[in-house]
């Protein structure tokens, strides 16, 4: 259970550059059936998570308000500071930042702060299932195991 979150996360992240319009972003999220995507900035190689742009901040922050996704860049709306998680981080420190953060994604980053993945809050489940169903399961093969052995 204190697997690395690299293990976890997803490694192919969709991203869009600040300058991105909502709607882009949108598209993006469409087409590759995702619900966020991350602001990145490109540094040579690097690709440096700036921000999450999420569904919701679409529907709340643009839509809702009656703006035009066409025209409204990626970066006017991707206004919370930015929360990362480190590849080497466990899944119980990867749930702290989560929590202390408020935010259900973390870009998970290098130690050079470079985006290497996604983890969200249902790749952290589905990460602790098997140990909690194994745990679940303790007082049922318990009792198995003494009928058997008692008769």
């Amino acid at each position: 259970m204190n697997a690395a979150i690299a293990h976890s996360c997803v490694r192919d992240v969709v991203t869009v550059d600040r300058n991105a319009t909502v709607a882009d972003a949108a598209a993006l999220m469409r087409e590759h059936h995702v619900g966020a995507v991350v602001m990145v900035e490109d540094r040579g190689e690097a690709r440096h998570p700036t921000g999450i742009l999420t569904d919701r901040d679409i529907v709340v922050e643009v839509i809702a308000a009656g703006l035009d996704p066409a025209t409204v860049k990626v970066a006017e709306i991707v206004q919370r500071p930015l929360a990362v998680v480190g590849e080497d981080a466990d899944c119980s420190e990867t749930a702290r930042a989560m929590a202390i953060n408020g935010v259900r994604r973390l870009p998970v980053v290098d130690g050079n702060g470079s985006l290497t993945g996604l983890v969200a809050l249902d790749d952290l489940l589905l990460h602790l299932i098997g140990p909690l169903v194994a745990v679940a399961d303790l007082a049922g093969r318990e009792r198995r195991f003494e009928a058997k052995v008692r008769g």
